[in-house]
């Protein structure tokens, strides 16, 4: 009765909104339909389903960073004032739990891989992981003095090559990922802005806003680029090291592979020969006497050369 009242003397009908709100909804409806099935609309869902499955890679990635991290974090300090043996007690049991924490990101980094496979961060960070497991071995190895002679080393030696097959694999993945990056920039360089109106996306911000430029995009990809060559070069150094420790011959030809990754990484000769420098082959046996001749032949090799490079570049 009221709403009659209302009608009659005002000229208003009070359910008028909801008639427009459900026409409104049916409109809506019909062209979000039709938007579905069109040709046009279907990149736009494949784009947002690899977006959406990106995240949810980066989430297991970002997950298994977290037990990385706390397994670094719970490694004890030697501490002069403490029992030597109290010492070893809570190293191996900080050890031991740091396995636990590496075994466990493993598990996230594989789980974001298989949400997203050619997610190229994930097999970096399992390259990490076997590499970060190997020095862990190795260092409670040091801690123990143990016998190398004796000691027992083909897991710390096969962990440190699977991370340099993680490597491999990962830096092969990376540049697909570049090409195909370098391909969208050849592609957006050549739409104008009257074709691409500025936007704003749902929190106010201009889509120009969160996009890099070109010469931003390159200098990202180039400096990732050198990063990984960095990482690899860290792992295959510190790889020669420890087969120097266990009288392994091979460690020269790592010492060269590791030269040549820290050469593709940006590294300054400099720089590159303060390394070979602190070579555990270097500094055991620095002036090349009897005791060690020969061992550090490979490393003087490596300075002389890049000091050579360096002098014909001036």
């Amino acid at each position: 009765d009221f709403a009659n009242l209302f009608r009659t003397h005002i000229g208003v009908d009070p359910e008028a909104h909801v008639d427009l709100h459900e026409l409104g909804m049916e409109f809506c409806s019909e062209a979000l339909e039709q938007a579905v099935t069109s040709e046009e609309a279907q990149p736009l869902f494949e784009a947002s389903a690899c977006k959406f499955q990106e995240v949810a890679a980066l989430a297991f990635f970002n997950w298994g960073n977290v037990h990385m991290c706390a397994a670094r974090k719970r490694i004890p300090l030697e501490d002069n004032d403490v029992d030597k043996s109290v010492f070893n007690e809570r190293l191996e049991a900080a050890f031991e739990w740091a396995r636990t924490q590496y075994e466990i990101a493993r598990e996230k980094y594989e789980e974001a891989l298989r949400v997203k496979p050619d997610f190229y961060e994930g097999v970096l960070a399992l390259g990490q992981e076997s590499f970060e497991n190997a020095k862990l071995r190795w260092s409670l190895a040091m801690a123990r003095q143990l016998d190398l002679a004796s000691w027992d080393s083909s897991e710390t030696i096969s962990l440190f090559k699977h991370a340099e097959e993680k490597m491999q694999l990962a830096f092969e993945m990376w540049e697909v990922f570049e090409d195909r990056k370098i391909k969208e920039i050849m592609v957006n360089s050549s739409i104008t802005i009257s074709e691409t109106p500025p936007k704003l996306d749902p929190r106010g911000k201009r889509d120009g806003q969160q996009k890099l430029s070109e010469s931003e995009t390159k200098e990202q990809l180039r400096a990732t680029r050198f990063q990984i060559n960095l990482f690899w070069g860290n792992i295959l150094f510190e790889h020669s090291q420890v087969e120097f420790k266990l009288g392994m011959k091979s460690w020269k030809t790592l010492l060269d592979m590791a030269v040549q990754k820290f050469e593709l990484a940006g590294a300054s000769p400099s720089d590159i020969i303060v390394v070979l420098k602190n070579h555990v082959a270097n500094v055991a046996y620095p002036h090349d006497d009897d005791v060690g001749k020969g061992h550090n032949t490979k490393v003087q090799e490596n300075v002389l050369e890049i000091q050579g490079e360096h002098v014909e570049e001036r």
